[in-house]
């Protein structure tokens, strides 16, 4: 009987602690997110992810919180000779917080590092979404380790132009997002659980309608890229949300709804 009541002694004990670290944790991000971002933030941003001049006051507040827990907590490694730069560090953050600022949300909860090379790197691992063991060009990874790789040529021609319905980071931490529920499967997770047959029903009428106008050649909003498969049709979803909103908006009204729902946003009231 002793050996028993002593393991129970140790598992409460431990259970205590996990409580209380979870509690410290969230009192250190609670006050990351609330400390004053640096003034160098907004100087580095007007010149290299100018979208921060169209956000409320608000907004860009939750976003300097988000962005002062996500480079608290997140690694960044320079590849392929690409010496890394606070500049570097913080255009990435503010691209992949912007989809955090309209959500009560933890920040990228498996992630922990963010590998920049200067531009197209090859590629020789089998990601996430299928694909062979060679070697490939790409432009960015979402790796369900918790590791994100990124071009960085490609990160800062997508944050400056906002318009073109294609932006790396948005696409890759769209990945993250899809994959915090332990499957890359086009459906995150939800706030309520009423909101998922509504989600499948808008995002698999789309993601069909977007693969059978690939097939006919015929263009859409959206990236064709996104007819890959639905985790690929999430993210490139995401891309044209926040790039095309009102295109989106006229087009495809249903998907950008749940879009608007998921993200708490509507950039076609950005000024």
């Amino acid at each position: 009987m002793l050996p028993l009541i002593i393991l129970v002694f140790v598992l409460l004990i431990a259970s205590g602690l996990s409580v209380l670290k979870v509690i410290r944790d969230k009192q250190k991000y609670n006050a990351l997110f609330n400390t004053p971002a640096p003034d160098q933030w907004l100087r580095v941003l007007k010149n290299s992810f100018p979208t921060i001049q169209k956000l409320t006051d608000e907004q860009r507040k939750r976003l300097f919180g988000f962005m002062q827990v996500f480079l608290k907590k997140t690694t960044f490694e320079g590849c392929g000779g690409l010496e890394l730069t606070e500049a570097m560090r913080i255009t990435v953050a503010a691209q992949a917080c912007l989809l955090l600022i309209g959500r009560n949300a933890p920040v990228y909860p498996k992630l922990k590092t963010v590998i920049l090379y200067p531009h197209t790197y090859q590629s020789g691992k089998k990601g996430v979404f299928g694909g062979d063991n060679g070697h490939n060009s790409r432009l960015g990874e979402s790796w369900d380790c918790g590791v994100v790789v990124l071009a960085w040529n490609s990160v800062l021609g997508g944050a400056r132009n906002m318009e073109d319905g294609q932006n790396v980071t948005f696409h890759e931490f769209t990945h993250q997002l899809d994959q915090e529920d332990g499957e890359a499967d086009g459906a995150p997770i939800l706030e309520e659980r009423s909101a998922y047959s509504a989600w499948a029903r808008v995002f698999n009428r789309e993601y069909k309608q977007l693969v059978d106008k690939t097939n006919r050649g015929q263009r859409s909003t959206m990236d064709e890229y996104g007819a890959t498969n639905p985790a690929e049709f999430f993210a490139v979803a995401t891309e044209t949300f926040f790039e095309k909103p009102r295109q989106m908006k006229q087009k495809h009204p249903e998907l950008y709804a749940e879009l608007q729902r998921y993200y708490h946003m509507d950039p076609t009231l950005w000024k």
